[in-house]
């Protein structure tokens, strides 16, 4: 039996949905392919409609959804063809291959999985529904599978609840679920978006080598370029429900002919670019900074420190096991682990590391939301010094109008209850920032300031895009005229272009109000366009820091190299090398120990000093030329 030529072929699909006087037409006239044992990239903006054209496929999408078109799936298996789209949602035949023939992989893992059952009762499931087999074939064959996605222990990962794993684990649990049947098509839509870097980049290596082992097609719903590059043997792009340009992924990446095409690439920040040169969004956003409340400039010389970290330490205290705690050995957890470093007034000082290093925790104690085992954190402002950590009354009520936050995710960080007037407003009432009058005015302000129109501020935060809830909680965060704004993973949510938008608005804010910047990510790409030094966290310590030249262009140790490894970049010639990701050489292992890149802890650990403020962490008798050669 030949195989197909195509293992999906899409022809003139339209998804539209019904709203009030009239429908939204989510995917129009879409046709493509997807060829065996390939990877077909749709790639395009949030709301171009990929995710509903994979929803059509799969026979998933909501009842009240109008689908026309064809979506013929050959199986290579069985040589059979059939029109998905022409099956009922329902009926037996669509059911037979939704799971079966073909998997599908979801963005967020945690709301695709139920929280009252164990992962492997719900990797059976589809086992129990298309096969014969008896409990402990199906179990076999689920921690086999289990196995196959990089669990040391599938036996103890089977019993385990979902909310027990990381997000990688979960990820990983997902891509399981979808392959245990031994699909012929897997949808895989925007599997790595809610990821660091170095669990992206074992996910993406996990799916490359289960794709090899198992012949099976892949269509990729992304919006990342660089995933894209990494994986793609054929692109698709999608520009609000239409192909926009189609072809190998050497012919979109080499020679793109479309100006969205172009846009997307140029909206991406990588590492080849100017650090000075200002990414190119689809759409720009006008920064009116006119009049703003707060913009200050202070006649007094202040010092060049803005903020200065000393030797902070947070641990968490846990109990394991059961019987009402009495018996029970706490655990102690070193979320933070003897952190010291400075934030210069009006520069950007990155900080990136993995989920889990320490960084958030570290946020949070700068903003006064933890308490810390020991350490101090001084602010060096206008009226002389203030101890974050342990001042009260009016020094710290001053103390929050100077220190802001930007969230990660937008949505869980904006009331859905009250209007975005109200939003902005807030900070200002609760500091009393004069009459209500004025402080109307200073949110109109704001709301300009952040490329917003005024009929913004009448709505309420579900009815914006992910970009402009995060413009919102910008606006927010700059309503009492703060000195430092601690942006948590500001953009890791959005996609290429909204990210574009979001980073040059800060950028120019920074530049027009004289404002400093603690910036937290994992991406070390957008953390090269922003920052203006990196401290590199690991484990909860400082393990490099630098300028950020220094630091993305001769890195000196190995976790930071993982990092820079781990970033995928829109272009061939730069793919993710999934060989070497991860693995530390032997000279690295040999100047900082086993003890440390393992067990993530060691006393004999101090920064040294490489000048030009570049420090990193190693071990106390090791010549820092050494290090450099390294």
């Amino acid at each position: 039996m030949n195989p197909p030529k195509e293992v999906l072929r899409i022809e003139g699909l339209n998804v539209s949905f019904p709203v009030w006087g009239g429908a939204i037409q989510a995917v129009r006239n879409l046709s493509m392919r997807i060829r065996p044992g390939q990877v077909t990239a749709l790639v395009g903006e949030s709301g171009s409609g990929k995710s509903a054209l994979g929803r059509a496929i799969m026979g998933i999408e909501t009842d009240v959804a109008k689908i026309s078109g064809r979506a013929v799936f050959d199986d290579p298996a069985t040589g059979q063809s059939v029109d998905l789209i022409a099956l009922p949602r329902d009926g037996r035949q669509i059911r037979a291959i939704r799971g079966s023939r073909i998997g599908m992989i979801f963005q967020e893992p945690m709301t695709s999985f139920s929280p009252i059952h164990t992962v492997g009762n719900q990797i059976e499931e589809s086992l129990k529904i298309h096969t014969a087999m008896s409990p402990a074939e199906r179990r076999e064959a689920s921690e086999e599978t289990l196995s196959l996605v990089g669990f040391d222990n599938p036996a103890r990962v089977f019993d385990m609840y979902p909310f027990e794993l990381s997000g990688g684990m979960r990820q990983r649990a997902m891509i399981a679920m979808a392959l245990v049947c031994r699909p012929a098509l897997l949808i895989a839509d925007e599997p790595t978006t809610a990821l660091d870097v170095t669990i992206q980049a074992q996910i993406l290596k996990l799916l490359q080598e289960l794709q090899a082992k198992l012949g099976m097609a892949m269509l990729l719903i992304t919006h990342d370029l660089g995933v894209v590059a990494s994986m793609a043997d054929e692109v698709v792009v999608v520009y609000r429900g239409e192909v926009m340009e189609a072809g190998s992924a050497s012919d979109i990446f080499r020679n793109p002919q479309h100006p969205y095409t172009k846009g997307l690439m140029a909206a991406v920040p990588d590492f080849d670019r100017p650090r000075e040169e200002r990414l190119k969004p689809l759409r720009e956003i006008k920064v009116d900074t006119v009049g703003l409340m707060g913009r200050r400039k202070s006649e007094k010389v202040l010092p060049e420190i803005l903020l200065s970290v000393n030797h902070v330490t947070k641990s968490f205290v846990t109990k394991k096991g059961a019987g009402f705690g009495f018996g029970v050995k706490p655990e102690r957890t070193v979320a933070v682990n003897d952190v010291s470093f400075e934030i210069r007034r009006g520069e950007t000082l990155g900080l990136v590391g993995e989920s889990g290093c320490g960084k958030t925790t570290l946020s949070k104690i700068l903003m006064r939301g933890l308490s810390v085992d020991h350490g101090s954190v001084v602010y060096n402002g206008e009226n002389g010094p203030v101890d974050v950590l342990n001042c009260e009354g009016e020094v710290l009520d001053d103390l929050r109008t100077r220190l802001q936050m930007v969230f990660q995710d937008p949505v869980s960080s904006l009331s859905p209850r009250m209007p975005v007037r109200s939003i902005i407003r807030e900070p200002l009432d609760i500091h009393d920032r004069g009459p209500l009058a004025k402080r109307q005015e200073a949110v109109r302000r704001l709301i300009h300031a952040v490329g917003m129109p005024e009929s913004a501020l009448m709505r309420y935060p579900h009815s914006f895009s992910g970009g402009q809830r995060q413009r919102i909680g910008i606006a927010r965060a700059l309503a009492l005229g703060p000195d430092l704004v601690i942006c948590d993973e500001p953009v890791s949510a959005l996609d290429v272009s909204i990210q574009a938008q979001v980073l040059n608005l800060m950028k120019d804010l920074k530049s027009e109000l004289g404002l400093t910047y603690l910036f937290i990510s994992h991406n070390l790409a957008v953390v090269n366009y922003m920052a203006d030094r990196v401290a590199v966290m690991y484990a909860g310590r400082i393990v490099e820091i630098g300028p950020c030249e220094t630091i993305m262009r001769a890195p000196v140790h190995p976790y930071t190299k993982k990092l820079l490894a781990a970033v995928p970049l829109p272009s061939l010639d730069h793919k993710l090398d999934f060989e070497t990701i991860g693995t530390p050489t032997a000279s690295a292992m040999k100047i900082w120990g086993k003890q440390f890149l393992d067990e993530k802890d060691s006393d004999q650990l101090t920064h040294v000093d490489l000048g030009g403020g570049h420090l990193v962490l190693a071990r106390t008798n090791v010549d820092a030329r050494e290090l450099v050669a390294g």
